[in-house]
Protein backbone atom coordinates (compact mmCIF):
# COMPACT_ATOMS: atom_id res chain seq x y z
CA UNK A 1 0.00 0.00 0.00
CA UNK A 2 1.32 3.25 -0.28
CA UNK A 3 1.76 5.34 2.36
CA UNK A 4 4.16 8.88 1.75
CA UNK A 5 5.25 10.21 4.83
CA UNK A 6 3.58 13.26 4.58
CA UNK A 7 1.20 14.80 7.29
CA UNK A 8 -2.55 14.85 6.23
CA UNK A 9 -5.56 16.10 8.19
CA UNK A 10 -7.24 13.40 10.38
CA UNK A 11 -10.88 12.94 10.70
CA UNK A 12 -10.44 13.64 14.44
CA UNK A 13 -9.13 17.15 13.65
CA UNK A 14 -5.31 16.24 14.87
CA UNK A 15 -2.51 15.87 12.63
CA UNK A 16 -1.35 12.53 11.73
CA UNK A 17 0.72 11.00 9.25
CA UNK A 18 -0.66 8.22 7.27
CA UNK A 19 0.05 5.31 9.05
CA UNK A 20 -2.01 6.63 11.96
CA UNK A 21 -4.66 8.50 10.24
CA UNK A 22 -5.48 4.93 8.41
CA UNK A 23 -5.57 3.35 11.42
CA UNK A 24 -8.13 6.02 12.84
CA UNK A 25 -10.01 5.13 9.80
CA UNK A 26 -10.31 1.24 10.26
CA UNK A 27 -11.20 1.76 13.75
CA UNK A 28 -13.91 3.75 12.32
CA UNK A 29 -14.45 0.87 10.10
CA UNK A 30 -14.33 -1.67 12.43
CA UNK A 31 -16.86 0.19 14.82
CA UNK A 32 -19.42 0.64 12.63
CA UNK A 33 -19.35 -3.10 11.72
CA UNK A 34 -19.89 -3.05 15.41
CA UNK A 35 -22.57 -1.66 15.30
CA UNK A 36 -24.21 -2.94 12.16
CA UNK A 37 -23.87 -6.28 13.97
CA UNK A 38 -25.47 -5.13 17.29
CA UNK A 39 -28.47 -4.18 14.84
CA UNK A 40 -28.61 -7.51 13.41
CA UNK A 41 -28.21 -9.22 16.31
CA UNK A 42 -31.16 -7.57 17.91
CA UNK A 43 -33.50 -8.41 15.36
CA UNK A 44 -33.26 -11.78 15.29
CA UNK A 45 -33.49 -11.09 19.19
CA UNK A 46 -36.93 -9.96 18.96
CA UNK A 47 -37.93 -12.10 16.21
CA UNK A 48 -37.12 -15.17 18.24
CA UNK A 49 -39.07 -13.93 21.28
CA UNK A 50 -36.14 -12.90 23.78
CA UNK A 51 -37.31 -9.19 23.15
CA UNK A 52 -40.31 -7.74 22.30
CA UNK A 53 -39.20 -4.59 19.70
CA UNK A 54 -36.32 -3.80 18.25
CA UNK A 55 -35.44 -0.47 16.00
CA UNK A 56 -32.34 0.37 15.20
CA UNK A 57 -29.65 2.51 13.43
CA UNK A 58 -28.48 0.36 11.13
CA UNK A 59 -27.82 2.18 7.41
CA UNK A 60 -27.16 6.01 9.75
CA UNK A 61 -23.41 4.58 10.75
CA UNK A 62 -21.40 6.96 8.83
CA UNK A 63 -22.40 10.33 8.98
CA UNK A 64 -22.46 9.46 13.46
CA UNK A 65 -19.23 8.55 13.07
CA UNK A 66 -18.54 11.47 11.47
CA UNK A 67 -20.50 13.58 13.92
CA UNK A 68 -18.48 11.81 16.94
CA UNK A 69 -15.78 13.86 15.90
CA UNK A 70 -16.55 16.72 16.49
CA UNK A 71 -18.37 15.86 19.86
CA UNK A 72 -16.37 16.89 22.80
CA UNK A 73 -16.37 16.88 26.37
CA UNK A 74 -19.51 18.66 28.03
CA UNK A 75 -21.17 18.82 24.37
CA UNK A 76 -25.03 17.64 25.05
CA UNK A 77 -26.96 14.88 22.80
CA UNK A 78 -30.60 15.30 22.30
CA UNK A 79 -31.76 12.60 20.02
CA UNK A 80 -33.38 9.81 18.84
CA UNK A 81 -33.54 5.90 18.60
CA UNK A 82 -30.87 5.88 15.72
CA UNK A 83 -27.88 7.17 16.96
CA UNK A 84 -26.48 4.01 18.85
CA UNK A 85 -23.76 4.20 16.40
CA UNK A 86 -22.97 7.85 17.79
CA UNK A 87 -23.49 6.81 21.60
CA UNK A 88 -20.90 4.15 20.97
CA UNK A 89 -18.46 6.46 19.37
CA UNK A 90 -18.62 8.63 22.42
CA UNK A 91 -18.22 5.91 24.47
CA UNK A 92 -21.59 7.42 26.11
CA UNK A 93 -22.89 3.62 26.06
CA UNK A 94 -21.53 0.02 25.17
CA UNK A 95 -23.11 -3.08 23.73
CA UNK A 96 -23.38 -4.52 26.63
CA UNK A 97 -25.64 -1.99 27.87
CA UNK A 98 -27.07 -1.57 24.07
CA UNK A 99 -28.45 -5.38 24.65
CA UNK A 100 -29.54 -4.90 28.39
CA UNK A 101 -31.55 -2.33 26.85
CA UNK A 102 -32.89 -4.59 24.40
CA UNK A 103 -33.84 -7.21 27.03
CA UNK A 104 -35.63 -4.36 29.55
CA UNK A 105 -32.65 -5.55 32.17
CA UNK A 106 -33.94 -3.71 35.09
CA UNK A 107 -31.21 -2.83 36.67
CA UNK A 108 -28.69 0.67 36.23
CA UNK A 109 -25.18 -0.91 36.83
CA UNK A 110 -26.24 -3.07 33.38
CA UNK A 111 -28.45 -0.35 31.84
CA UNK A 112 -27.45 2.84 32.95
CA UNK A 113 -29.97 4.82 30.65
CA UNK A 114 -33.16 4.06 31.93
CA UNK A 115 -32.69 0.53 33.86
CA UNK A 116 -34.97 -0.93 31.90
CA UNK A 117 -37.90 1.33 31.49
CA UNK A 118 -37.52 2.96 27.93
CA UNK A 119 -37.62 1.05 24.61
CA UNK A 120 -34.56 0.27 23.54
CA UNK A 121 -32.63 2.98 21.58
CA UNK A 122 -33.17 5.51 24.33
CA UNK A 123 -30.12 6.06 25.20
CA UNK A 124 -28.92 8.29 28.01
CA UNK A 125 -26.09 9.52 30.25
CA UNK A 126 -26.14 9.44 34.13
CA UNK A 127 -26.23 13.40 35.34
CA UNK A 128 -26.75 12.82 39.44
CA UNK A 129 -24.82 10.91 41.48
CA UNK A 130 -25.61 8.00 44.32
CA UNK A 131 -26.73 11.30 46.39
CA UNK A 132 -28.62 12.90 43.73
CA UNK A 133 -26.02 15.50 43.65
CA UNK A 134 -25.20 16.87 39.79
CA UNK A 135 -22.04 15.29 38.61
CA UNK A 136 -19.90 17.83 36.65
CA UNK A 137 -21.13 17.61 33.13
CA UNK A 138 -18.05 19.66 31.95
CA UNK A 139 -15.69 16.05 32.12
CA UNK A 140 -17.36 13.94 29.94
CA UNK A 141 -19.68 13.73 26.65
CA UNK A 142 -23.19 13.66 28.19
CA UNK A 143 -27.12 12.87 26.42
CA UNK A 144 -30.30 14.16 27.81
CA UNK A 145 -32.52 11.07 28.29
CA UNK A 146 -34.58 9.74 24.92
CA UNK A 147 -38.20 9.99 24.99
CA UNK A 148 -40.19 8.39 22.02
CA UNK A 149 -42.84 11.28 20.76
CA UNK A 150 -40.79 11.93 17.52
CA UNK A 151 -39.76 15.19 17.59
CA UNK A 152 -39.51 15.76 21.22
CA UNK A 153 -36.47 16.10 21.35
CA UNK A 154 -36.35 19.59 19.17
CA UNK A 155 -37.71 21.69 22.58
CA UNK A 156 -35.16 20.22 24.48
CA UNK A 157 -32.29 20.67 22.61
CA UNK A 158 -33.31 24.33 22.08
CA UNK A 159 -33.30 24.48 25.92
CA UNK A 160 -29.72 23.39 26.24
CA UNK A 161 -28.04 25.68 23.58
CA UNK A 162 -29.69 28.73 25.16
CA UNK A 163 -28.18 27.37 28.24
CA UNK A 164 -24.75 27.63 26.63
CA UNK A 165 -25.16 31.06 24.92
CA UNK A 166 -26.17 32.53 28.62
CA UNK A 167 -23.26 30.85 30.34
CA UNK A 168 -21.44 32.75 27.58
CA UNK A 169 -23.09 35.94 28.55
CA UNK A 170 -22.78 35.60 31.95
CA UNK A 171 -18.91 34.51 32.66
CA UNK A 172 -18.90 34.67 36.14
CA UNK A 173 -21.86 32.36 37.09
CA UNK A 174 -20.17 29.99 33.96
CA UNK A 175 -17.02 29.89 36.25
CA UNK A 176 -18.80 28.10 39.07
CA UNK A 177 -21.29 26.08 37.61
CA UNK A 178 -20.61 22.01 36.78
CA UNK A 179 -22.58 22.64 33.78
CA UNK A 180 -20.66 24.46 31.60
CA UNK A 181 -17.13 26.32 30.37
CA UNK A 182 -17.70 29.85 29.43
CA UNK A 183 -20.96 28.60 27.29
CA UNK A 184 -18.70 26.50 24.83
CA UNK A 185 -20.86 23.44 24.99
CA UNK A 186 -23.21 22.73 21.66
CA UNK A 187 -26.52 21.53 21.73
CA UNK A 188 -26.37 18.21 18.82
CA UNK A 189 -29.55 17.17 17.77
CA UNK A 190 -30.75 14.49 15.81
CA UNK A 191 -34.03 14.04 14.02
CA UNK A 192 -34.89 11.67 11.30
CA UNK A 193 -36.66 13.26 7.61
CA UNK A 194 -39.84 12.00 8.36
CA UNK A 195 -40.01 13.76 11.62
CA UNK A 196 -39.46 17.23 10.14
CA UNK A 197 -43.10 16.78 9.65
CA UNK A 198 -44.11 17.57 13.26
CA UNK A 199 -44.74 21.29 14.00
CA UNK A 200 -41.99 20.94 17.14
CA UNK A 201 -39.46 20.57 14.35
CA UNK A 202 -40.68 24.03 12.44
CA UNK A 203 -41.22 25.47 15.95
CA UNK A 204 -37.83 25.31 17.11
CA UNK A 205 -35.70 25.78 14.11
CA UNK A 206 -37.10 29.15 13.66
CA UNK A 207 -36.40 29.63 17.31
CA UNK A 208 -33.18 28.96 17.31
CA UNK A 209 -32.52 30.97 14.03
CA UNK A 210 -33.95 33.73 16.03
CA UNK A 211 -31.30 33.61 19.27
CA UNK A 212 -28.50 32.37 17.35
CA UNK A 213 -27.45 29.44 19.49
CA UNK A 214 -24.73 26.96 19.66
CA UNK A 215 -27.28 24.25 18.10
CA UNK A 216 -26.37 21.80 15.46
CA UNK A 217 -29.08 19.99 13.98
CA UNK A 218 -28.72 16.72 11.61
CA UNK A 219 -31.38 15.09 9.99
CA UNK A 220 -30.95 11.72 9.19
CA UNK A 221 -32.88 11.26 5.63
CA UNK A 222 -33.53 7.69 4.50
CA UNK A 223 -36.41 8.94 2.52
CA UNK A 224 -39.03 7.02 4.10
CA UNK A 225 -41.26 7.44 7.16
CA UNK A 226 -41.81 3.90 8.55
CA UNK A 227 -43.51 2.76 4.85
CA UNK A 228 -44.00 5.93 3.99
CA UNK A 229 -42.02 7.68 1.01
CA UNK A 230 -41.24 11.36 1.01
CA UNK A 231 -43.36 12.03 -1.52
CA UNK A 232 -46.55 11.47 0.78
CA UNK A 233 -45.19 13.16 3.34
CA UNK A 234 -42.58 16.40 2.68
CA UNK A 235 -43.03 19.08 0.13
CA UNK A 236 -40.51 18.66 -2.87
CA UNK A 237 -39.65 15.57 -1.12
CA UNK A 238 -37.13 17.34 0.28
CA UNK A 239 -36.41 18.50 3.24
CA UNK A 240 -33.63 20.02 2.83
CA UNK A 241 -34.85 22.22 0.14
CA UNK A 242 -37.60 23.98 2.55
CA UNK A 243 -35.07 24.85 4.80
CA UNK A 244 -32.97 26.69 2.60
CA UNK A 245 -34.98 30.09 3.36
CA UNK A 246 -33.12 29.66 7.20
CA UNK A 247 -29.78 30.15 5.54
CA UNK A 248 -27.42 32.60 6.78
CA UNK A 249 -28.00 36.35 5.14
CA UNK A 250 -26.33 39.09 4.58
CA UNK A 251 -25.96 40.01 7.81
CA UNK A 252 -25.24 36.51 9.34
CA UNK A 253 -28.64 35.39 11.05
CA UNK A 254 -29.54 32.42 10.58
CA UNK A 255 -28.34 29.04 10.56
CA UNK A 256 -25.39 27.52 8.17
CA UNK A 257 -26.37 24.46 6.14
CA UNK A 258 -24.63 21.80 4.95
CA UNK A 259 -26.00 18.79 2.80
CA UNK A 260 -23.82 15.58 2.05
CA UNK A 261 -24.37 12.03 1.16
CA UNK A 262 -24.41 9.45 4.04
CA UNK A 263 -22.18 7.15 2.82
CA UNK A 264 -19.60 9.98 1.90
CA UNK A 265 -17.00 9.38 4.52
CA UNK A 266 -14.58 11.86 4.72
CA UNK A 267 -16.58 14.56 3.56
CA UNK A 268 -18.75 14.00 6.17
CA UNK A 269 -16.17 13.84 8.72
CA UNK A 270 -14.59 17.57 7.24
CA UNK A 271 -17.85 18.93 6.95
CA UNK A 272 -18.92 18.22 10.92
CA UNK A 273 -14.88 19.01 12.05
CA UNK A 274 -15.89 22.63 10.11
CA UNK A 275 -19.29 23.76 11.34
CA UNK A 276 -18.57 22.74 14.80
CA UNK A 277 -15.88 25.02 15.13
CA UNK A 278 -18.24 27.68 14.39
CA UNK A 279 -20.98 26.56 15.90
CA UNK A 280 -19.28 26.39 18.79
CA UNK A 281 -16.96 29.56 18.36
CA UNK A 282 -19.42 32.42 16.96
CA UNK A 283 -22.98 30.26 18.49
CA UNK A 284 -24.10 29.92 14.89
CA UNK A 285 -26.58 27.46 14.86
CA UNK A 286 -25.86 24.95 12.05
CA UNK A 287 -28.53 22.08 10.07
CA UNK A 288 -26.79 19.35 8.32
CA UNK A 289 -29.05 17.39 5.80
CA UNK A 290 -27.63 13.94 5.59
CA UNK A 291 -29.26 12.20 2.63
CA UNK A 292 -29.29 8.65 0.80
CA UNK A 293 -29.36 6.70 4.05
CA UNK A 294 -30.31 3.03 3.43
CA UNK A 295 -32.47 1.40 6.63
CA UNK A 296 -30.73 -2.58 5.90
CA UNK A 297 -33.41 -4.53 8.05
CA UNK A 298 -36.79 -1.52 7.50
CA UNK A 299 -37.93 0.56 9.92
CA UNK A 300 -38.06 -1.27 13.09
CA UNK A 301 -38.53 -4.94 14.06
CA UNK A 302 -42.96 -4.27 13.44
CA UNK A 303 -42.67 -4.88 9.80
CA UNK A 304 -40.77 -5.58 6.68
CA UNK A 305 -39.62 -3.02 4.07
CA UNK A 306 -39.16 -5.75 1.76
CA UNK A 307 -43.38 -5.17 1.72
CA UNK A 308 -43.25 -1.41 0.02
CA UNK A 309 -40.15 -0.95 -1.28
CA UNK A 310 -39.84 -1.64 -4.88
CA UNK A 311 -37.21 -3.80 -6.04
CA UNK A 312 -35.15 -1.26 -7.53
CA UNK A 313 -35.23 0.43 -4.54
CA UNK A 314 -34.25 -2.34 -2.30
CA UNK A 315 -31.44 -2.78 -4.66
CA UNK A 316 -30.17 0.63 -4.10
CA UNK A 317 -29.92 0.27 -0.93
CA UNK A 318 -27.84 -2.67 -0.95
CA UNK A 319 -25.23 -0.55 -3.10
CA UNK A 320 -25.03 2.77 -1.48
CA UNK A 321 -25.15 1.11 1.87
CA UNK A 322 -22.47 3.49 4.11
CA UNK A 323 -20.37 0.51 5.13
CA UNK A 324 -20.48 -1.01 1.87
CA UNK A 325 -19.58 2.30 0.02
CA UNK A 326 -16.63 2.88 2.34
CA UNK A 327 -15.05 -0.58 1.75
CA UNK A 328 -14.71 0.76 -1.94
CA UNK A 329 -13.22 3.74 -0.97
CA UNK A 330 -10.84 2.23 1.35
CA UNK A 331 -9.79 -0.48 -1.48
CA UNK A 332 -9.55 2.31 -3.68
CA UNK A 333 -7.40 4.38 -1.34
CA UNK A 334 -4.97 0.99 -1.23
CA UNK A 335 -5.52 1.39 2.63
CA UNK A 336 -6.51 -2.37 3.23
CA UNK A 337 -7.28 -5.32 1.11
CA UNK A 338 -10.07 -7.71 0.99
CA UNK A 339 -8.85 -9.81 3.48
CA UNK A 340 -8.19 -7.26 5.90
CA UNK A 341 -11.10 -6.24 5.91
CA UNK A 342 -12.87 -9.42 6.08
CA UNK A 343 -10.79 -9.80 8.99
CA UNK A 344 -12.32 -6.71 10.74
CA UNK A 345 -15.92 -7.50 9.51
CA UNK A 346 -15.40 -10.88 11.32
CA UNK A 347 -13.87 -9.70 14.55
CA UNK A 348 -16.49 -7.09 14.97
CA UNK A 349 -19.31 -9.52 14.65
CA UNK A 350 -18.08 -11.84 17.21
CA UNK A 351 -17.59 -9.20 19.25
CA UNK A 352 -21.25 -7.97 18.71
CA UNK A 353 -22.31 -11.65 19.42
CA UNK A 354 -20.28 -12.17 22.81
CA UNK A 355 -22.36 -8.93 23.99
CA UNK A 356 -24.97 -10.08 23.13
CA UNK A 357 -24.65 -13.31 25.20
CA UNK A 358 -23.24 -11.87 28.12
CA UNK A 359 -26.17 -9.11 28.21
CA UNK A 360 -28.99 -11.86 27.98
CA UNK A 361 -27.24 -14.12 30.55
CA UNK A 362 -27.02 -11.12 32.90
CA UNK A 363 -30.84 -10.55 32.27
CA UNK A 364 -31.73 -13.96 32.36
CA UNK A 365 -29.65 -14.51 35.92
CA UNK A 366 -31.28 -11.34 37.28
CA UNK A 367 -34.98 -13.18 36.72
CA UNK A 368 -34.22 -16.71 37.46
CA UNK A 369 -35.51 -15.95 41.56
CA UNK A 370 -38.50 -14.09 40.41
CA UNK A 371 -39.13 -16.52 37.64
CA UNK A 372 -38.85 -20.01 39.74
CA UNK A 373 -41.41 -17.74 42.49
CA UNK A 374 -44.24 -16.93 39.35
CA UNK A 375 -43.41 -20.65 38.14
CA UNK A 376 -44.22 -22.70 41.64
CA UNK A 377 -46.98 -20.16 42.34
CA UNK A 378 -48.62 -20.72 38.74
CA UNK A 379 -48.19 -24.73 39.33
CA UNK A 380 -50.06 -24.26 42.41
CA UNK A 381 -52.62 -22.50 40.58
CA UNK A 382 -52.80 -25.12 37.85
CA UNK A 383 -53.15 -27.65 40.26
CA UNK A 384 -56.05 -26.12 42.23
CA UNK A 385 -58.25 -25.42 39.20
CA UNK A 386 -57.98 -28.90 38.28
CA UNK A 387 -59.97 -30.03 40.94
CA UNK A 388 -62.77 -27.18 40.45
CA UNK A 389 -65.64 -28.71 38.03
CA UNK A 390 -66.70 -25.56 36.28
CA UNK A 391 -70.36 -25.00 34.67
CA UNK A 392 -70.43 -25.72 31.16
CA UNK A 393 -72.94 -23.11 30.18
CA UNK A 394 -71.11 -20.39 27.95
CA UNK A 395 -74.10 -18.21 27.21
CA UNK A 396 -76.61 -16.88 30.06
CA UNK A 397 -79.68 -14.76 29.47
CA UNK A 398 -82.24 -13.55 32.25
CA UNK A 399 -86.25 -13.81 30.58
CA UNK A 400 -87.23 -11.96 32.93
CA UNK A 401 -85.95 -8.85 31.38
CA UNK A 402 -87.21 -9.93 27.81
CA UNK A 403 -90.62 -9.70 26.16
CA UNK A 404 -92.90 -12.17 26.41
CA UNK A 405 -92.95 -13.00 23.06
CA UNK A 406 -89.20 -13.53 23.26
CA UNK A 407 -89.61 -17.04 24.74
CA UNK A 408 -91.72 -18.46 21.78
CA UNK A 409 -88.90 -17.09 19.26
CA UNK A 410 -85.98 -18.98 21.32
CA UNK A 411 -88.01 -21.94 21.89
CA UNK A 412 -88.74 -21.95 17.89
CA UNK A 413 -85.16 -22.15 17.60
CA UNK A 414 -83.81 -24.35 19.46
CA UNK A 415 -82.98 -27.63 19.71
CA UNK A 416 -82.61 -30.84 21.83
CA UNK A 417 -79.62 -32.27 22.15
CA UNK A 418 -78.48 -34.99 25.08
CA UNK A 419 -75.54 -32.38 26.68
CA UNK A 420 -78.73 -30.07 27.50
CA UNK A 421 -78.88 -29.27 31.52
CA UNK A 422 -81.13 -27.28 33.93
CA UNK A 423 -80.64 -25.33 36.57
CA UNK A 424 -83.64 -23.98 38.78
CA UNK A 425 -87.29 -26.19 39.85
CA UNK A 426 -88.18 -28.62 37.70
CA UNK A 427 -90.01 -27.39 34.63
CA UNK A 428 -92.66 -30.22 34.91
CA UNK A 429 -93.83 -28.79 38.18
CA UNK A 430 -93.95 -24.91 37.23
CA UNK A 431 -94.09 -22.44 40.53
CA UNK A 432 -92.79 -19.49 39.14
CA UNK A 433 -95.21 -17.16 37.36
CA UNK A 434 -92.78 -16.30 34.96
CA UNK A 435 -92.37 -19.83 34.18
CA UNK A 436 -95.54 -19.95 31.42
CA UNK A 437 -93.14 -17.20 29.87
CA UNK A 438 -90.82 -20.18 28.23
CA UNK A 439 -93.38 -22.72 28.41
CA UNK A 440 -92.38 -23.97 24.93
CA UNK A 441 -88.99 -24.14 26.06
CA UNK A 442 -89.87 -26.02 29.19
CA UNK A 443 -92.17 -28.93 27.62
CA UNK A 444 -89.60 -28.88 24.71
CA UNK A 445 -86.95 -29.55 27.32
CA UNK A 446 -88.10 -31.00 29.53
CA UNK A 447 -86.79 -34.45 29.97
CA UNK A 448 -83.28 -32.48 30.46
CA UNK A 449 -84.64 -31.11 33.43
CA UNK A 450 -82.99 -31.27 36.46
CA UNK A 451 -84.04 -28.95 39.65
CA UNK A 452 -80.55 -27.09 40.83
CA UNK A 453 -82.22 -24.78 43.50
CA UNK A 454 -84.40 -21.39 43.46
CA UNK A 455 -82.61 -18.82 41.14
CA UNK A 456 -82.74 -20.43 37.79
CA UNK A 457 -84.92 -22.06 35.50
CA UNK A 458 -83.63 -24.28 33.16
CA UNK A 459 -80.46 -24.64 31.14
CA UNK A 460 -81.28 -25.54 27.31
CA UNK A 461 -78.62 -26.30 24.36
CA UNK A 462 -78.77 -25.56 20.51
CA UNK A 463 -78.31 -27.67 17.96
CA UNK A 464 -74.72 -25.66 17.36
CA UNK A 465 -73.80 -27.05 20.61
CA UNK A 466 -74.41 -23.70 22.40
CA UNK A 467 -75.25 -23.81 25.71
CA UNK A 468 -78.37 -21.49 26.75
CA UNK A 469 -78.74 -20.92 30.61
CA UNK A 470 -82.00 -19.48 31.75
CA UNK A 471 -82.87 -17.52 34.62
CA UNK A 472 -85.73 -16.32 36.54
CA UNK A 473 -83.80 -14.58 38.71
CA UNK A 474 -80.25 -13.21 38.59
CA UNK A 475 -78.00 -15.62 40.07
CA UNK A 476 -76.75 -13.97 43.18
CA UNK A 477 -73.69 -13.69 43.72
CA UNK A 478 -72.44 -12.95 40.19
CA UNK A 479 -70.59 -15.52 38.49
CA UNK A 480 -66.92 -14.71 38.95
CA UNK A 481 -64.09 -12.91 36.82
CA UNK A 482 -62.97 -17.00 35.82
CA UNK A 483 -66.66 -18.03 35.52
CA UNK A 484 -66.91 -15.49 32.36
CA UNK A 485 -63.96 -15.80 30.83
CA UNK A 486 -64.54 -19.31 29.83
CA UNK A 487 -64.11 -19.16 26.16
CA UNK A 488 -66.90 -17.85 23.83
CA UNK A 489 -68.59 -16.54 27.43
CA UNK A 490 -71.34 -14.15 27.09
CA UNK A 491 -74.24 -12.48 28.66
CA UNK A 492 -77.59 -11.53 26.93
Amino acid sequence: MNQPDLALTSPSSTHLHQEELIGEILADYRLGWLSRHASLLGRKEVLTGKAKFGIFGDGKELPQLAMAKAFKAGDIRTGYYRDQTFMLATGMTTLDAFFAQLYAHPSLEHEPASGGRSMNGHFATRWLDSSGEFVDLTQGPQSTADISPTGGQMGRGLGIAFASKWYRQHTEQASQSPFSVNGNEISFVTIGNASTSEGHFWETINAAGVLQVPMMVSIWDDAYGISVPAAYQTTKENIGSLLQGFRTGPDGKGFRFYTCPGWDYPRLCALYLKAADACREDHMPVLFHVTELTQPQGHSTSGSHERYKSPERLQWEKENDGLVRMRSWLLEQEWADEALLDQIEAEAAAEAKEAQTRAYQAFRQSITPWYDEVNQGLQALALALSQVVLPRPILFAAPYQQPTGRTRTLAARLDAGPATQSLGRSPKQPSSPRQPRYSGCLQKFAEFAQPHGEHASCVLQSGSAQPFVFFDQPPEPRPGPLFRKLPGAQWI
